[in-house]
């Protein structure tokens, strides 16, 4: 990919005052192929925050490029417009059905909250964090509003591993798209801990969304939960470190001490330094110094970081050769051991998937576990 595509599509993601609109124009006037940027563009999830600094810079584009750049801008802005009614409403239907704790995180929450303006960020689909308990009510809820479960069915007909940690629906007659949440994990069946509800609801706080006020979570979390989510797979869009570079300029004033005790507290210091170390490097986020030093100190996460920003664009996805497997250099240290213990060494259904042994024969599992734990690098 030409070098002039990519750097114009990080100047849209730097936070203000670290790429001039000078800067952005000189950027533009070597770019090539714009049909490259909409492409890559796309592919990040970076058009609608693009075409808001462009528009923004004065910058000289093409009409077409320009032209399609505002239509992927209107047709967010309406995703977004359409994605906050649509959470106004089922936070309401679920209220009314009893369930009392239920909070969005992302999408167009996060638009409102670190953007400043939730039209500029790519709106994504609807997440709701809910207690299990409350799982099949909330589902009921969702079927009621005319949503279909569509969980991906395994072997046996039944929803598959997902169904542990989410519910994923979609509303035919307008594409909408709403995953209810219960758990949240960082690297599927290695992660035990269990950070749901019980974790995030005393996190909480008010925000104001399309003039509605609804319960959100506290800048340290949604942090936290950013870099939880970028780390897991590969921050192979830029849009993800973008969201936090956002997060951290819009609150200059973070409380390191809470956000690094939260993070020891869930077993997430690692993904926390990369996701704070990526959004200084690529987008020129500001950062305590003494919390940068701290974050750089360590050798594997300059690694994993320089890696991550040589490559988002050439080989989005991939880890350094040589690296740890990648779902166990995520955990900290406390989790790392607990991976090696009889508990984590327990088979689970997605070993089952892999081979599917007569019961007789389940005793393997117990090699088949280690194997693909070592073999299986990818988050995702």
């Amino acid at each position: 990919m030409d070098q002039e595509v990519a750097a114009l599509l990080v100047a849209g993601a730097r936070v203000k005052g670290k790429t001039d609109d000078r800067a952005v124009r000189e950027l533009c006037e070597k770019v090539h192929d714009w049909d490259e940027v909409l492409r890559v563009g796309e592919e990040h999830s970076m058009l609608p925050t693009l075409f808001v600094r462009l528009a923004k810079s004065g910058a000289e584009v093409p009409p077409e490029a320009m032209e399609r750049l505002e239509a992927a801008y209107r047709r967010n802005a309406f995703h977004c417009m359409t994605n906050g009614a649509e959470l106004i409403t089922l936070l309401h239907a679920f209220r009314s059905a009893g369930i009392e704790q239920a909070v969005p995180f992302k999408g167009v929450v996060l638009g409102a909250t670190a953007y400043g303006d939730w039209t500029s960020r790519h709106a994504g689909d609807v997440d709701i964090l809910i207690n299990l308990r409350d799982r099949e009510r909330a589902e009921a809820v969702m079927l009621y509003n005319g949503y279909e479960l569509r969980n991906p069915l395994g072997p046996d007909g039944n929803p598959a591993a997902c169904r542990f940690y989410e519910s994923h629906f979609e509303r035919e007659r307008d594409g909408m798209v709403v995953e209810l949440r219960w758990h949240l994990d960082l690297a599927q069946p290695r992660f035990t801990r269990h950070l749901g509800m019980d974790w995030l609801w005393p996190h909480r706080q008010k925000i104001t969304l399309a003039g509605e006020e609804i319960e959100g979570l506290d800048v340290n979390v949604t942090l936290l939960l950013l870099c939880m989510h970028g780390s897991k797979h590969l921050w192979t869009r830029l849009l993800w470190i973008c969201d936090v570079a956002r997060l951290l300029e819009s609150n200059p004033n973070l409380d390191w001490g809470m956000v690094k005790y939260e993070a020891r507290k869930a077993g997430l210091g690692h993904v926390l330094a990369w996701g704070v170390l990526l959004a200084h490097r690529v987008a020129g986020a500001e950062v305590n110094p003494k919390v940068l030093r701290r974050f750089q100190a360590e050798s594997a996460t300059r690694r994993m970081t320089r890696h991550v920003e040589e490559h988002l664009f050439d080989a989005p996805g991939t880890v350094p050769e040589g690296m740890t497997p990648y779902t166990i250099a995520m955990l900290d240290w406390k989790d790392r051991a607990r991976l090696l213990s009889m508990d984590m060494l327990r088979p689970n259904q997605r070993d089952r998937a892999v081979v599917n042994l007569p019961k007789p024969l389940y005793g393997l599992y117990y090699l088949i576990r280690p194997i693909r734990l070592l073999l299986d690098r990818s988050a995702r």
